[in-house]
């Protein structure tokens, strides 16, 4: 073989080299669709939080009424109890 023949040979190859490489890149630059799917929908762990939210106020307020403040449990669903909070806060 002649140099020209290795030459020719050579830059075949390694056009050939690059020409994978460049598909490879194509190959990886596009990234892998990725599809969450969801146990609970959006409204629903809305709805949870909200009820969740509330329930810890309710537990909280019959704890700090009747555990920290010696009333009864009962007493904090009652209108005047809340209505006497307001007037001691106020100050009235």
């Amino acid at each position: 073989m002649s140099e020209k023949e290795l030459l020719r040979e050579e830059k075949t190859t390694r056009e050939f080299v690059k020409a994978e490489k460049k598909a490879k890149q194509k190959d990886e630059s596009k990234p892998a669709r990725w599809v969450r799917v969801r146990m609970l929908p959006i409204w629903l762990r809305i709805l949870l939080f909200i009820l969740l939210l509330a329930g810890s106020l309710v537990l909280g307020a019959i704890i700090g009424f009747a555990g920290i403040g010696g009333g009864k449990a009962v007493d904090v669903f009652k209108a005047e109890t809340w209505q006497h909070i307001i007037d001691i806060v106020m100050k009235k």
